[in-house]
């Protein structure tokens, strides 16, 4: 198998979550995993498919209060990122891989280490986060909606003096792979980072990982009127809205 690795683009905040959902339901070999670095063109958030409308307008009063934002809801889970000041990155894993089979905790996991030990290699000291704290009242570990960035879940990326997360990530599973959605919030590592070499050791980490070949690889040819089409429905009040 092969790591696929895409050409760096920037896009709306619609525009890139079509396209990360077209790389899991339309890549033209569907065998091959996928990377992609990506940038947004405006201050974009994006929040998870089951997140209520009310509780993420209620985050962003708070987060960013007059801020004229780029909206939208993820085709994955979890919580609200901020991509204002973010390193973004797809991960789309084939049907059948060993990693497409595994628990969600453990794909979260295993990513997150590649990631932690390239941060690592650049002297920063970060740690996956092992273990959830003791729930308050009864209540269900790390249950609930959460803004990305503010309260760590297990195996999120965090720094290790100060506690603060680093890395968080959410999944979708499909017929067709796993898609990856992973976010990593630059103001909390040095400004010595090297971003380049970074992704560098992520994504050869990850070819490891996935026992895979990492091959540099031109943007694939989406189906444009498709592609669209699924930014315009991104991009609706009745998607944003949708719960």
């Amino acid at each position: 198998m092969q790591l696929h690795l895409l050409p760096f683009r920037a896009g709306g905040a619609a525009e890139n979550m079509a396209t990360d959902f077209l790389l899991l339901q339309r890549y033209p070999d569907a065998t091959h995993a996928r990377f992609r670095h990506y940038d947004w063109r405006a201050p974009a958030f994006t929040f998870g498919f089951s997140q209520k409308i009310a509780y993420v307008r209620e985050q962003l009063a708070a987060l960013a209060p007059g801020e004229r934002l780029d909206l939208c809801r993820r085709p994955t889970g979890g919580g609200v990122v901020d991509h204002r000041e973010d390193w973004t990155y797809t991960l789309v894993v084939p049907r059948g891989h060993a990693l497409y089979d595994a628990r969600a905790t453990e794909s979260y996991r295993l990513v997150h280490a590649a990631l932690v030990e390239s941060l690592r290699a650049q002297d920063q000291p970060v740690i996956l986060k092992e273990r959830c704290e003791p729930p308050a009242e009864g209540a269900a570990c790390e249950a609930g909606p959460t803004v990305c960035f503010v309260r760590p879940e297990l195996y999120d990326v965090l720094h290790e003096t100060t506690g603060a997360k680093i890395a968080g990530a959410a999944q979708k599973r499909t017929k067709h792979g796993l898609l990856f959605q992973g976010s990593l919030w630059k103001p909390t590592v040095a400004a010595t980072v090297d971003w380049d070499l970074f992704k560098s050791d992520f994504t050869t980490r990850l070819a490891t990982l996935l026992h895979a070949k990492a091959i540099e690889t031109p943007w694939p040819d989406l189906n444009e009127d498709e592609l669209s089409g699924l930014t315009d429905q991104y991009s609706s009040s009745e998607w944003i809205a949708y719960r």
